[in-house]
């Protein structure tokens, strides 16, 4: 799968970036903090989803499932989004984006490793150089908003510092060798406002307060029927 990214780095002009993805990996319950990953075990618990076997988990999905466009198609009304950073390496550089972990919830209850691999995952477009952020990652804020009842509603907001950092992630996932050229991985989410639910349209950012610049993505899902 290609993807391009707008570079934008505090050094340099910015510059498009194509990068052929491999693999891509979602890092599941990578939570810092235990009583937070607690919460959303038992947030998805209430919707029938069983406790996960290890914490962190690596879930691995199809290259082709990861998609830039603004449109993403899913069978049934009962799937949603996540905004997690999503890291990747470009040139032997640890380069930083925003994606969303879209899942169907009814199928999460069967299998999760299933309900992410039937769902397309969304990138931004834009990307930053890891080590401009490194040094105050846990600053950066994740912010997402689902549409309800025609209103702009706020449904995911923390800071990173709730988040293991990527490289404790990568590590887990790829031993020390680190992440190969070609793969791309998701960091982990935060609880939703309000519970985890359905909705048609997402919207997503990374924040980042201290440089003050933003990756922002968003995406609208066409329902296809479920036909039995």
């Amino acid at each position: 799968m290609k993807l391009f990214f707008d570079l934008i780095s505090a050094q340099a002009a910015p510059q498009l970036v194509a990068v052929d993805l491999h693999q891509c990996i979602v890092a599941g319950w990578a939570g810092r903090d235990l009583a937070a990953i607690e919460h959303h075990i038992e947030e998805l618990a209430a919707l029938g989803v069983p406790r996960p076997s290890a914490v962190p988990l690596y879930y691995r999905i199809a290259a082709n499932q990861v998609s830039q466009d603004g449109e993403l198609q899913a069978v049934g009304p009962h799937s949603s989004g996540e905004a997690e950073v999503f890291v990747f390496m470009h040139d032997g550089q640890l380069l930083v984006s925003l994606a969303s972990d879209h899942t169907d919830r009814k199928l999460e209850s069967t299998s999760v490793a299933l309900s992410k691999q039937l769902c397309v995952k969304p990138v931004a477009r834009t990307a930053w150089p890891f080590a401009e952020v490194a040094a105050h990652w846990d600053a950066l804020i994740l912010r997402s908003w689902i549409e309800e009842d025609g209103r702009r509603v706020l449904y995911q907001e923390g800071a990173l510092a709730s988040l293991r950092p990527p490289a404790e992630l990568i590590e887990g996932c790829f031993g020390p060798a680190g992440m190969p050229a070609g793969a791309g991985m998701t960091c982990g989410t935060m609880a939703a406002i309000g519970g985890i639910r359905p909705s048609t349209s997402f919207e997503m950012e990374l924040f980042d307060p201290i440089l003050d610049r933003r990756i922002r993505h968003a995406y609208r899902v066409e329902v296809l029927p479920e036909v039995a």
